[in-house]
């Protein structure tokens, strides 16, 4: 089968490998579609660290073809969501509520199977597969804890974003910031993480939602999803933003792009006594800094968010019934699909800011 195969940083190639069964605990899949997220992007230039070779993809939805021994939360024909992150269930954070940390994802991470070991091979050898998922394919086989089975009515396209973006942006204004109604919010980055957030605040029902990019034509699109301003990010974007309102900077801020300077700027903008989200990840040398005098004379909060501190088996269906309710518009972020033979132009078009949400799509 065909696979978008990152070789070594900075190339995109798809390539033919050879994918075994799943073993006990493991699933195969039948992918439908697949968000080219910007995390995909971050491992192919190694702003995430990764193993390579290994074949991209962790944001997809698609159909159960064969399960391995032990495998009871799905059977042949589920239409599932993949999950980036596991929830094993067993360990000390899913214990506590926290399987956004679940430490299962360790293995996972170094892009192999829970066994150490992977189902994908390149002209006989194995290659890693991003996650333990690696579902920028036609197929995957993927571990029992990074699946939730769904609703086959629900158009797995729109399902597909679930995955990693929705669910990291909605669930950072719903789970992580808990948004308050009636509440002021600004989100900076409006790519589909931010997009996400903007969302999740409107969900939450936040009053005003102002959109902070580079970007005018990325500001136009995140006021289709629920911002009431938009404002170009420039030197003078924390005035704006206090200016729309009252002076004070507003309750909740979100990051959604992972530049120190940017965390820093989202900071200045949150009022005192108000919270600030860091979702964006960025280059392990950047930073952020606060000043030891008045930060906490503010009483302002600074917390990071992973995934959208949320719980697969609970958070996906909750996300997706907000898509059926019409309250949360995943259909219109799909702004372009591609096959799997495109994956050059998708990831092209990523970086450009093209798309609010690019997607491959498999027959």
């Amino acid at each position: 089968m065909k696979a978008v195969v990152i070789p070594e940083r900075n190339t995109i190639t798809v390539q033919d490998v050879e994918l075994a069964p799943p073993k006990a605990g493991e699933v195969k899949v039948k992918m439908a579609a697949v968000g080219v997220c910007h995390s995909d992007l971050s491992v192919i230039n190694g702003t995430i660290p990764a193993p390579t070779p290994l074949v991209v993809g962790h944001e997809g939805a698609g159909v159960v073809e064969e399960i391995g021994d032990g495998v009871t939360n799905v059977k042949p024909g589920d239409h599932v969501v993949l999950s980036f992150v596991p929830f094993c269930k067993k360990c000390y954070f899913c214990k506590r509520g926290q399987p956004f940390l679940c430490e299962a994802a360790g293995p996972l991470n170094m892009a192999r199977q829970m066994d150490g070991t992977s189902r994908v091979t390149l002209n006989g050898e194995e290659i890693g597969v991003m996650c333990g998922l690696g579902c920028m394919a036609p197929y995957a086989v993927v571990p029992d804890i990074s699946i939730v089975p769904i609703d086959k009515s629900i158009s797995l396209q729109a399902a597909a974003l679930v995955g990693c973006g929705v669910t990291t942006g909605v669930g950072a204004a719903l789970n992580t910031a808990e948004v308050e109604p009636g509440s002021n919010v600004a989100v900076f980055g409006c790519g589909g993480v931010g997009i996400s957030a903007i969302q999740g605040a409107r969900v939450a029902g936040a009053k005003q939602i102002i959109a902070v990019d580079l970007d005018t034509a990325k500001l136009d699109m995140a006021k289709q999803f629920g911002a009431t301003d938009g404002l170009v990010a420039d030197e003078n974007v924390v005035k704006s933003i206090r200016a729309l309102t009252d002076g004070k900077g507003v309750d909740y801020a979100f990051e959604a792009i992972g530049i120190g300077s940017v965390m820093e700027t989202a900071s200045a903008a949150t009022r005192a006594g108000g919270t600030t989200v860091l979702v964006g990840i960025g280059k392990r040398k950047d930073s952020m800094s606060v000043n030891a005098f008045s930060f906490p004379l503010m009483a302002k909060k600074l917390c990071g968010c992973m995934y959208g501190s949320a719980n697969p088996p609970e958070d996906f269906p909750r996300m997706l019934g907000l898509y059926q309710e019409g309250k949360l518009d995943l259909d219109n972020m799909i702004t372009k699909t591609y096959t799997i033979d495109e994956a050059q132009q998708a990831f092209d078009d990523l970086e450009s800011g093209k798309n609010a949400r690019g997607v491959i799509v498999f027959d």
